[in-house]
């Protein structure tokens, strides 16, 4: 198999989940909440065999010590996909530190970052490296 093949059968899954958002976003276009779409991602993805967790409770520490803070994530998928969704004009940096400080905070290697646009589905797909914590931008070939 050539590097180019390789490369894009490693993350296909990347290109499914977001196939599958596509169809949500074909049906219910831009205008509803984050929630909705969460909703509606989820439906779909279980219903196509996947793990999916909902609004995934993550804790904050200080060392050993639990501090008075938490996030949640919006999707977790198959305990090694996190997905975070956005129903805004634009994407921003901010938006993708929030994505990268959960991939960091869990040790999740993958991440996606999902908008229901005006403009369209946008998405955004990310890979932690095990050994190195560095975040790569996945794109395919």
């Amino acid at each position: 198999m050539d590097l180019i093949k390789e490369h894009n059968k490693k993350y296909e899954f990347f290109h499914e989940i977001t196939g599958i958002a596509m169809q949500v976003h074909n049906k219910y276009k831009y205008g509803l909440l984050e929630s909705a779409y969460e909703a509606a991602l989820r439906y779909l993805l279980e219903k196509d065999g996947h793990k999916v967790e909902r609004q995934v409770y993550l804790p904050i520490y200080w060392d050993d010590i639990q501090l008075d803070q938490n996030y949640r994530m919006d999707l977790v998928i198959d305990e090694s996909i996190i997905v975070e969704l956005k129903a805004i004009s634009h994407i921003d940096t901010p938006h993708r530190r929030q994505l990268w400080n959960y991939m960091n905070l869990t040790h999740m290697p993958y991440g996606m970052l999902i908008n229901f646009s005006p403009d369209g589905l946008y998405s955004e797909w990310y890979h932690r490296h095990k050994e190195t914590g560095v975040i790569d931008k996945i794109k395919l070939i």
